[in-house]
């Protein structure tokens, strides 16, 4: 199958050698480091003829460059071919994908202009996972049986018994007391006493429900051991009786009261439970927040959803040593062995990283304490300011999700739209919010403010997040290899975006006067000596000059530089789509029907819109907050708005990045940040633009000197790096430690004139 608009191989750039060449060449034995990963270069696999091949059919596939096509017989690229072989290597990726659904995903990750998502739009098959995943999501009911005491002690089993248990434990214990000074609720008391047991130490023990043939041998036998001969002790799960055969009620045996027909459990539900309600919820609450202890909170909730409305004499606590006398007719209800487990930073919900989902609370505390709460007596302005800030996060992460979800599932230019749309809604919405907050308040502060973030952002994209990737990629894969010719688009387009922005500053200052505010004579009373100003900017209240001269540059740089993105758009995805020439392997897509979507493309518009609306009203909350920040004495406001409010939004990309370079896919990583930097400059400023030319909020497009030169030279320096298509963490840390500079020019330059 294919999904690239371009046939996958050209015939014509193959040449016929003899047999005897295309086995045992050194550069087929060494593979590149590229090849490693989810998103492979190239689907290499040893082709078994079958028995009903004909001798037509069973070609020699070479090892060095295999794609979804055969090749003909016995043929291979020659030694003449070598010398761009890794460049026709990389533009021609076959990937592997379980359905429709995730094989366009995949692909629109390699087009220019859409958003690189990295996570699963669909549900994926459950056997398919790994063993480490699938515990994640197990339901702490399945029994090992040679796991020895030995392998419980372990340190998150310990912090459990420091964090929750002897609390939790103490909680059953007073409950208990309270249930047998109920009298009424004793058969609960007895309960809550073995649970009270079973949380200060719940490893290798288990909790069965007990079924009704087991209940009605122990009743006549206490001391009958119950078991069933030829039952396999080493069955992981404890099922239920297959049949339940009725048996008649015994003359003389009491009959078994039903459940809702007792005292003891109105007793029960009025005085215990509520209480151990709360107990359980806190723990839950707390484990879940703490991510790597989910397997508690999981524990907490199967205890208080199923476990405490069981009757008590249907709930059996036991050991490991006690485990080979239960019947196959008790259920196991919760097993668990460990308190943490390191690998649940992968664990999402509904398609959504726990990371995310946990931080969607913010959203809500942000909007409740900030429209609710004008006054700021129960939360300061800085408290106010962090929290929207802090929901932007979730936020973005939902929008991306919506996003990748509707192209998956939508043709190209259904995606095209939606990334048009949507990809830059986030920063769009503080951007204008901050304007339209400072035009409204007369503080130019906000304006400064604004250019700030867009710096920080065109900063962090072109500097950080490659370098970060190429770190921690380059630490796990020594040396990564991405496709040069495609890296260099990327580049030609920042050229562009990043000499179109600033052209209106360099102009303003070739032509423009130079004011200042105070000029005092360093000689003394000689006029004619040297003076040294203070507060020098270039004049915009000449509206001669601006308005005939800036103004109009700005109109058409802001016009050239969509035109410019459109032309990248065009020659990436139509006229030389070769270059990201993407295919899914064969046989490797099991079709759209059978895919389970996390997201429907309805909802994924919904929680678009909602995420969106969201967004702008935290915005609101950010500029309307952000006075105080702002007037820290020892902060500059440049610093504020490059880091603050410029990557902030950008954390799901940076996690998104830094995903694909663990997986050997570093072409991605270093598109996710350029991708984003060229849309600042080609789209955003733009948009701005026109934005401010109807509805004037005072922005206009000239930068300063800070600004100017470290863009500039950010972006000769990251394509100085991407030249020889290699990567390692040392040209990362350079990447990074240049970053990290420019922050310090910005943490120690002094905020602009009149703020």
């Amino acid at each position: 199958m294919s999904l690239s608009s371009s046939p996958s191989t050209d015939a014509s750039s193959r040449r016929r050698r003899p047999t005897e060449y295309c086995q045992d060449l050194p550069w087929e034995r060494d593979h590149p480091a590229g090849y490693d990963g989810q998103v492979h270069d190239r689907l290499c696999r040893d082709q078994q003829p079958n028995s009903s091949d004909t001798p037509s059919t069973q070609h020699s596939t070479c090892p060095a460059l295999c794609t979804t096509k055969y090749m003909s017989a016995h043929t291979c690229p020659s030694h003449h071919a070598y010398d761009d072989s890794w460049e026709e290597l990389q533009s021609k990726r076959t990937i592997r994908a379980e359905n429709e659904v995730e094989a366009n995903k995949l692909v629109n990750n390699y087009r220019f202009g859409f958003r690189k998502w990295k996570s699963h739009v669909t549900e994926r098959p459950f056997e398919d996972r790994s063993e480490v995943v699938k515990e994640l999501y197990s339901e702490l009911n399945v029994i090992r049986p040679h796991t020895g005491p030995g392998h419980l002690i372990t340190c998150g089993n310990i912090a459990y018994v420091l964090l929750f248990g002897w609390w939790v434990s103490l909680a059953y214990l007073l409950v208990s007391i309270l249930m047998f000074i109920s009298v009424a609720g004793i058969p609960y008391g007895q309960l809550c006493l073995k649970l009270s047991c079973y949380f200060l130490w719940p490893f290798g023990k288990s909790i069965h429900e007990i079924g009704n043939t087991l209940r009605r041998c122990c009743e006549q036998m206490p001391d009958c051991d119950c078991t069933i001969e030829g039952m396999d002790n080493n069955s992981p799960v404890l099922l239920p009786s297959p049949t339940e055969v009725p048996v008649p009620e015994m003359l003389g045996r009491p009959v078994r009261t039903p459940y809702w027909h007792r005292l003891s459990t109105y007793v029960w539900l009025l005085l215990g439970y509520p209480l151990l309600v709360a107990i359980h919820s806190l723990a839950c609450f707390f484990a879940w927040i703490l991510v790597f202890t989910i397997p508690v909170a999981k524990m907490n909730a199967r205890t208080l959803s199923v476990i405490l409305l069981l009757a008590p004499e249907d709930v059996s606590v036991s050991t490991c040593s006690q485990r080979k006398h239960q019947g196959y007719e008790a259920r196991a209800l919760l097993c668990c062995y460990h308190a943490t487990n390191w690998y649940y930073y992968k664990y999402t919900v509904d398609g959504i990283n726990v990371f995310a989902v946990n931080l969607l609370p913010l959203v809500i505390i942000a909007m409740v304490i900030g429209y609710i709460d004008r006054e700021n007596k129960y939360a300061s302005s800085n408290v106010k300011f962090a929290t929207a800030v802090g929901s932007i996060i979730p936020l973005s992460y939902y929008i991306g999700m919506g996003i990748a979800s509707i192209s998956a599932q939508s043709n190209f230019a259904v995606g095209a739209v939606v990334n048009a749309t949507f990809g830059s809604i986030t920063e769009l919405s503080f951007y204008i919010t901050a304007l339209l907050r400072g035009h409204q308040a007369g503080n130019p502060c906000l304006q400064e403010v604004v250019k700030a973030a867009l710096t920080g952002t065109l900063l962090g994209c072109i500097l950080f997040i490659p370098g970060i990737c190429m770190i921690i990629g380059g630490l796990r894969h020594s040396e990564q290899r991405f496709n040069s010719r495609c890296t260099g688009v990327s580049s030609a387009l920042l050229f562009i975006s990043v000499g179109g922005v600033f052209a209106p500053t360099l102009f303003s200052k070739a032509y423009g006067n130079l004011v200042c505010d105070a000029c005092t004579n360093s000689s003394g009373g000689n006029s004619s000596g040297p003076f040294v100003c203070h507060n020098c900017h270039y004049d915009l209240n000449n509206g001669t000059f601006f308005h005939s001269h800036v103004e109009p540059l700005v109109y058409t740089v802001s016009v050239l530089l969509p035109v410019a993105y459109i032309i990248g758009l065009i020659f990436t995805l139509k006229t030389h789509s070769h270059i990201y020439d993407i295919h899914v392997g064969e046989g490797q897509v099991t079709g759209h029907h059978g895919a389970v979507v996390h997201w429907s493309r309805w909802r994924s518009l919904v929680i678009l819109i909602m995420a969106t609306v969201l967004m702008s009203a935290c915005a609101d909350l950010a500029t309307e907050h952000i006075q105080p920040i702002l007037n820290q004495p020892n902060i500059s406001q440049y610093f504020i708005g490059v880091t603050v409010l410029a990557m902030v939004p950008e954390i799901p990309e940076i996690v998104n990045g830094i995903q694909f370079a663990l997986q050997n896919n570093i072409s991605l990583s270093l598109e996710v940040g350029s991708c984003i930097a060229v849309q600042v400059c080609m789209l955003q400023i733009p948009i701005l633009v026109l934005f401010n030319a109807f509805y004037d909020v005072g922005f206009v497009l000239l930068f300063s000197d800070l600004h100017l030169w470290a863009s500039i030279f950010s972006v000769i320096l990251v394509n100085y790096i991407f030249m020889d298509g290699k990567s390692d963490y040392f040209q990362g840390t350079a990447l990074v430690i240049v970053y990290l500079i420019l922050l310090a020019l910005y943490y120690f330059a002094p905020s602009p004139a009149g703020c």
